[in-house]
């Protein structure tokens, strides 16, 4: 490796440090989506036959695997830091120059802005793995467009990280498709649609949509004077203002964000006598109307009857994840409009010094912490037990004394073996965003059919019916939880998608993942035809 690329490498691999260091400390970061454990269960709801819509898959599969031989807090801190310095290498190396400044200018652009740390505040991070892959996504579609031997093999492995969860399959697949160009269209597609197939078939005969209210409540929002429009633009504007950093509220931060964008349109220009960016361009722009669809006229009325109707279209809420499609050509396209400038590095200084607070964790946000020893004790008390589990209090999020209140996805069906079953419904801004596993209904009304086990967790909001605990049998009473047996519990029957073609779209997908690990390693052209002899 050359002594540049060493340069890019360290910078990479400082970036991840700079925003990650705490999160290296002992423990597990527990923050609103982010939920790791000790060891996943390997369940049906993780490939997409439980009853509730398959959201975490296959996301939650591979991680339940993983945490069978690997701690859950080294997966954790290992999908972080890759997030960062993944991200980074990959849109510093896109960029087809030799200066290693222009390269770096683009590294910072694309792993140090807003969009990730709101998404890294809010625990989106199987989307940012997705998001980390576009830059790798986008050199392999470039290849597949020379026609390189063999560049769909790079173009399977390079969305791995994308297909973990379902919009992530869809950046990657936008991405493939802006590089890849129209020749190449139906294999990029044929590869997209086997390889997202573990969440979209389960997700298509699943029964149940997504509230249309979700809409509303998961818009963009603006984040200063500029209003929604330039939020998203800056890549912000996420619908949760609990997660978005102070800086965002820089007055000057308007202003700055038209012209970085416009430097980057100009940077795009030049760049598109060496590369083919126009389309990868366009998508970008796709990406920011998708983002504003919910706050433009008429935008939130389509979408409610998109989600309401169509199976599949609950993707569209929280709509401003989509401008991640925006984020690398405006990172590269920035990178070359400095590329004639001396003062490339200060141009990178200037976009770390516009968002500080995305530096040691967000200062806080991101702080591992350690289960209490209940959780082992219940999770013990459960192995080989027969029955699901219901949680109380009945909210989706927690706020734990142990976690310093932080709110953060309940723990329990990632931490206890079996089936947990946890009250779906959100209250986003005083509104209810109706769930979707019907199970979980059906506890809200207080009844407990098909259940096994309650768990009650402690040192969070909520109230627990004290009546319907008096009914119970009470096996474990600790600090922090409290285990209940249901008396004469009888258990459901499977409610999820039919077994079969979910089970096919996972020998699909692993069938592509392996042929292409497998044709990486022969020699080129060992199964191709020889050539007549001139």
């Amino acid at each position: 490796m050359r002594p540049n690329g060493l340069k890019l490498y360290a910078t990479c691999a400082m970036l991840a440090l700079a925003a990650l260091a705490p999160v290296l400390w002992p423990g597990y970061v527990l923050v609103y989506d982010m939920v790791f454990t000790p060891e996943q269960p390997l369940n049906a709801a993780a490939f997409g036959l439980g009853d509730a819509l398959p959201r975490a898959v296959p996301v939650d599969a591979v991680v339940a695997l993983m945490t069978q031989v690997v701690p859950g807090q080294l997966v954790q801190k290992l999908a972080l830091l890759a997030i960062v310095f993944a991200g980074a290498l990959g849109a510093g190396l896109l960029v087809p120059t030799d200066n290693t400044g222009v390269r770096i200018v683009a590294a910072v652009a694309y792993s140090w802005n807003a969009y990730v740390a709101e998404r890294l505040f809010i625990g989106h991070w199987t989307l940012l793995l997705g998001y980390a892959a576009l830059p790798w996504v986008a050199m392999a579609g470039l290849r597949m467009r020379d026609g390189e031997p063999h560049a769909w093999t790079r173009l399977v492995l390079a969305c791995l990280p994308a297909v973990l969860s379902a919009p992530g399959g869809i950046l990657a697949l936008g991405t493939a498709l802006a590089t890849a160009g129209r020749r190449k269209a139906w294999q990029v597609m044929a590869i997209g649609v086997v390889l997202n197939a573990p969440w979209w078939v389960p997700s298509l005969l699943h029964d149940g949509l997504s509230d249309p209210a979700g809409v509303e409540a998961f818009s963009a929002r603006g984040e200063n004077w500029g209003g929604p429009v330039l939020s998203v633009l800056g890549l912000g504007g996420i619908w949760n203002a609990e997660v978005v950093p102070v800086s965002r509220a820089n007055p000057m931060l308007p202003v700055l964000t038209v012209l970085l964008l416009g430097a980057a349109v100009f940077g795009l220009r030049e760049l598109s006598k060496r590369l083919p960016v126009w389309p990868l361009a366009g998508l970008g722009v796709l990406g920011a109307v998708l983002a504003l669809l919910a706050v433009l006229p008429g935008g939130v009325a389509v979408l409610e009857t998109l989600i309401e109707h169509v199976p599949g279209a609950g993707l569209l809420r929280d709509s401003q994840k989509w401008v991640a499609w925006l984020a690398l050509p405006f990172a590269i396209g920035l990178a070359v409009a400095v590329e004639r400038l001396r003062a490339r590095l200060l141009v990178a200084v200037l976009l770390l010094g516009l968002l500080p607070d995305l530096a040691w964790g967000g200062f806080g946000r991101l702080e591992p912490v350690h289960y209490p020893a209940d959780w082992a004790a219940v999770r013990e008390k459960l192995v080989d037990q027969p029955g699901d589990v219901a949680v109380y209090p009945l909210s989706a999020f927690r706020r734990f004394d142990w976690n310093d209140r932080r709110t953060q996805l309940d723990p329990a069906p990632r931490y206890l073996p079996g089936t947990t079953v946890v009250d779906d419904s959100l209250l986003v801004g005083g509104k209810v965003v109706a769930g979707e596993d019907p199970r979980a209904a059906r506890l809200r009304d207080g009844d407990l059919s098909g259940i096994g086990w309650v768990l009650v967790e402690r040192g969070t909001p909520g109230r627990v019916d004290e009546n319907l605990l008096a009914r119970l049998e009470k096996v474990h009473d600790g600090p922090d939880l409290a285990l209940y047996r249901v008396p004469g519990a009888v258990p459901d029957e499977p409610n999820g998608p039919p077994a079969a073609p979910v089970v096919l779209a996972w020998v699909a997908a692993g069938s592509l993942i392996g042929t292409s690990l497998l044709w990486r390693r022969l020699p080129v052209g060992r199964f191709a035809a020889p050539r007549p002899e001139e």
